[in-house]
This record gives C-alpha cells, sequence and structure tokens, in this order.
C-alpha cells in the first residue's frame, strides 16, 4: 500500500524567504551605503537619485518591476524571518501568527504594487 505524502505550502514561503535573503544580503549593503553615506556625503552627484531620476525609474514598467520584486520580496523575506522569531521566542500563536505576518506581507506586496502601478498617470 502507497502512503501518500501531505502536501504543503512550506516550499513556496521558503522561495520567497530565500530570494528576499539573497537580495537583501546582495543590494542591502549598497543602497545603505549610496543613499546613507555616499549621496549625503557628495560622493554622487545629486541627479543621480534626484527626485527625477527616481520618478522616471518609476515610470518605466522595467523600474516599476524591479522596484516591485525589490520590495515584495524583502517582504516576504521579513514575514518569513518575523514568523520564525516569534516561534524561537516561544509564541506560537500557530494559524494567527502566520496569518498576520504572511497576510502582512501579502497586503504589502499588493499595495506596492497598486501604489507603482499609479504612477505615471
Amino acid at each position: 500500500m502507497k502512503r501518500q505524502l501531505k502536501r504543503s505550502h512550506a516550499p513556496i514561503f521558503w522561495v520567497l524567504f530565500g530570494a528576499g535573503g539573497m537580495l537583501a544580503a546582495l543590494l542591502g549593503p549598497a543602497l545603505v551605503f549610496i543613499t546613507g553615506l555616499a549621496l549625503p556625503l557628495g560622493l554622487l552627484p545629486q541627479r543621480v537619485l534626484g527626485f527625477a531620476a527616481m520618478r522616471a525609474l518609476a515610470q518605466s514598467l522595467m523600474g516599476k518591476g524591479a522596484l516591485w520584486l525589490l520590495i515584495s520580496l524583502l517582504l516576504w523575506h521579513a514575514a518569513h524571518r518575523v514568523y520564525h522569531s516569534l516561534h524561537d521566542l516561544g509564541i506560537r500563536g500557530g494559524a494567527l501568527a502566520k496569518a498576520l505576518t504572511y497576510g502582512l506581507a501579502m497586503l504589502a506586496t499588493l499595495l506596492s504594487a497598486a501604489l507603482l502601478l499609479g504612477i505615471g498617470r
């Protein structure tokens, strides 16, 4: 008799967590350096990250996609980390904790998509 394995949604969350973690590790320090040090200290010209340049990025389809991907994957990474940190701290909220953490990530992902799509109209 064959034993059926129980299906799980965990791999989906682990992929989103991993992708967000990779982006956080690779792009996070660069973003902190550029926006927190290089631009305020005058190491980069103001036009590089000025309002006009960022608006042009957010108005292009490729820019919208890149910004949405960055925002959403970082949100899912944070939600997964918060959920498992709560578990490590002994707060076992079960389905409620999972619904809150991942639900907020989903809501913020949809909200960021709506806001990005509204730019430039």
